[in-house]
């Protein structure tokens, strides 16, 4: 690998030009391609998920699948309502009538008490569909609040939420970009005290982001994209991007200092490719390999993200080994001067001389105080509760959850449903029908207070479905121990009696009971297959099993200790204030599983660079104790100017509305601060010190001059 770099990096180096026009030509390439052939979204298929996915399917069949519904609601400010209520309401039907967008509307509903009215209207598609459709509803009731000054004419629904949340995510990340970008820049100066230098990385990585967006719409014929592939790219892109450009330049630096400013361009970029350039083929290689596992979730959503970090990654990755060494190349007299008033040194900054100085002293002490730490960081993550995030849990920024509440306030009956979906023989119909009778009677006397039942018949008389309104949001316990009833008593009681059918229980506490329960199931697989990925890969660079194992126990470390922390704070209400947030006493189901691997392909950033740091140094005839503190020491400055990178992009993430999205970027900032200040500077060092010349078993630490490169002074 080392020589094929080589020789990749001494190409663009000598013609640079052609390099970095051919780069930009790739980007457009994919840009082009992407636009030209479209991408794929999700349809709502895709998200169809155990027993509730099933009942769906079953429901589709028959035409009967849950519609979209936009709600109009018209109160009085809590007074009861009269006849302008009633004309309103009038109008409002006539209006959505008429829209094709429009399936049917029902006819207005009273609340109990008199003081709300509302008016059902489905709409025509499917669920996902509805979002690009609702302005026109939206726009008719704006046109009849006005006209109604004396009344609260509004509206919400699926389609209204999703599509004000979808809006106020893209707000939220328009200013995380704002945030994370001036601080890495900054950050950037602070290492390089280089404008040219501290560009390149920013250049790179958003050219890679450019690349991966085109590119990913091709891919989503293969993996359909949920909305979030786009988010995930410019997250994972950002980080990974600044880091291995950060790598590759940082030891450029190194080599020019180091020789005294007497190095060719050519050199510099061979020297850089050889150390700092293979560590980054080996790190996207895990990042990529690391994101992949997610495709064992067997999920529309992780199929997505997993398909947007390996692109991403992998482009970052190229665009490090080609065009980096040609704009290197184009900067050598900058570098070169940057160089001179800041000279590089392998022994780290003070402080982390400072600590491995007393790790060095004290190994077996350090570790043991920093395992324990670690561990005491982790110990909240024994009471984690996962749960899928509902409606319910959306920002009340958003105008169309205020009007959420008050509907639901009013109607406590549409807070969620059971769908109890029966599939049979036309010839069966009578004893399906009696025996969904028969159940809804049972649901009556549940202690959650079911609504009345509705019995719906497909066209053909072979699917029969069911709905139980339940009048509690999806996350309340309640809610879901009525679901428990349903499947594991109402239903084997009075379906379980009849013969050939096939029956599912869905509905909207279905889907955000099995949902998570599906994670659950998962996580097992993906998490053996990422130690598996972490050992084999860590292994099979440093031809080291002892290197293989510690890279597991580390990742792992660190992954719960994030963990630990995230359940501290986002299942407790003491940091409400501080974060700005709502406690829902548990974490989103996907949080974990997509923490673990993210965190794990992107702590072998640093895993990766420390370790070859280290290999390099034994390779060159140091002993393993001296490589330890000296490659420690030396990639100390990178790792933490690195991670400070990622820290930034990450946090950038906390002070969004969406809860999913705040936590992940809390645990992922949490992990990488971790992992870079306590695992790689003061765990590894401690407990490489104490393995001593085992750290290569069952290889040796034999002095080779592999990790050298001829190069032309000059």
């Amino acid at each position: 690998m080392r020589n094929r770099l080589v020789a990749i990096a001494g190409w663009s180096a000598a013609r640079p030009w052609p390099a970095i026009v051919g780069w930009f030509v790739f980007v457009a390439l994919c840009l082009g391609i992407g636009m030209g052939i479209g991408g794929k979204p999700a349809t709502t298929e895709d998200f169809w998920i155990g027993e509730a996915g099933r009942g769906e399917a079953i429901a589709t069949s028959g035409g009967l699948q849950q519609r979209p519904v936009e709600r109009v609601l018209i109160t009085n400010h809590g007074t009861r309502l009269d006849a302008a209520a009633d004309s309103a309401a009038r109008e409002i039907s006539d209006r959505m009538r008429a829209l094709p967008e429009v399936e049917s509307v029902a006819a207005p509903v009273y609340s109990t008490d008199g003081s709300a009215l509302r008016v059902d209207v489905t709409m025509v598609g499917g669920e996902l569909e509805a979002d690009h459709h609702v302005a026109a509803l939206r726009a008719q009731t704006e046109l009849v609040q006005r006209a109604n000054p004396g009344l609260l004419i509004e509206e919400t629904g699926g389609p209204s939420v999703s599509k004000a949340t979808d809006a106020l995510r893209a707000r939220d990340l328009t200013r995380t970009e704002m945030i994370a970008v001036p601080v890495t820049l900054l950050t950037l100066l602070v290492v390089f005290r280089s404008v040219a230098l501290a560009l390149v990385p920013l250049l790179l990585a958003f050219s890679s982001i450019a690349a991966a967006v085109g590119l990913s719409m091709p891919a989503s014929h293969l993996f359909p994209d949920n909305g979030v592939g786009t988010s995930i790219i410019l997250l994972i892109g950002l980080a990974v991007g600044v880091d291995y450009t950060l790598f590759y330049l940082k030891r450029a630096r190194e080599e020019r200092a180091r020789s005294g400013g007497r190095l060719s361009s050519r050199a510099l970029v061979e020297i850089a490719a050889a150390t700092s350039g293979r560590a980054v083929v080996v790190s996207g290689l895990a990042v990529a390999v690391s994101s992949a596992t997610l495709y064992l979730a067997d999920d529309v959503i992780f199929s997505s993200i997993a398909t947007a970090a390996i692109l991403v990654t992998l482009v970052s990755v190229a665009s490090s080994l080609t065009a980096l060494p040609a704009l290197l190349t184009v900067l050598t007299d900058r570098a070169g001067r940057a160089a001179s008033v800041h000279r590089e040194s392998s022994q780290g900054g003070r402080f982390t001389g400072f600590v491995l100085r007393r790790i060095a002293a004290k190994p077996a002490a350090a570790l043991i105080v920093s395992v324990l730490a670690m561990l005491g960081l982790t110990a909240p993550l024994l009471g984690l509760e996962l749960t899928d995030m509902g409606r319910e849990t959306h920002p009340r920024i958003i105008p169309a959850m205020q009007t959420f509440d008050r509907l639901n306030a009013a109607f406590p009956e549409l807070k969620s449903m059971h769908q109890i979906v029966v599939t049979a023989d036309p010839a069966l119909a009578n004893d399906v029908s009696n025996a969904l009778r028969a159940l809804a009677e049972r649901a009556a006397d549940d202690p959650v207070r079911i609504g009345a039942a509705q019995l719906r018949t497909s066209a053909d008389g072979r699917v029969q479905l069911l709905e139980l309104p339940v009048p509690h949001y999806v996350s309340d316990r309640a809610a879901q121990q009525s679901l428990e009833r349903v499947r594991a008593d109402y239903v084997p009681a009075t379906l379980g009696a009849l013969g050939d059918v096939e029956y599912a229980v869905t509905g909207d506490v279905a889907r955000y009971a099995d949902y998570p329960e599906h994670q659950k199931q998962k996580l097992p697989l993906i998490i053996a297959a990422l130690l598996l990925v972490t050992f084999a890969l860590t292994a099979a660079a440093f031809r080291s099993l002892v290197l293989g194992v510690i890279g597991v126990v580390l990742n792992l470390l660190s992954a719960g200790a994030a963990l630990g922390l995230l359940t501290l704070v986002f299942q407790h209400t003491w940091a409400e204030t501080l974060l700005d947030f709502d406690s829902t006493g548990t974490i989103g189901s996907r949080v974990p599983l997509l923490l673990f691997v993210i965190l794990f392909g992107l702590s072998m950033d640093y895993q990766v660079f420390v370790l070859s740091r280290i290999q390099e140094a034994v390779q060159n005839g140091a002993p393993t104790r001296q490589a330890v503190l000296e490659g420690v020491g030396g990639s100390a400055g990178v790792v933490t100017s690195a991670a400070f990178v990622m820290v930034t992009v990450f946090a950038s993430f906390v002070p969004l509305h969406i809860m999913e999205m705040k936590q992940m970027g809390f645990a992922l900032a949490a992990a990488v601060l971790l992992d870079a200040f306590v695992i790689r500077i003061v765990i590894l060092p401690a407990l490489l010190l104490l393995l001593g010349d085992r750290t290569w078993w069952p290889g040796s630490p034999a002095v080779t001059n592999a990790g050298r490169v001829p190069v032309k002074v000059g």
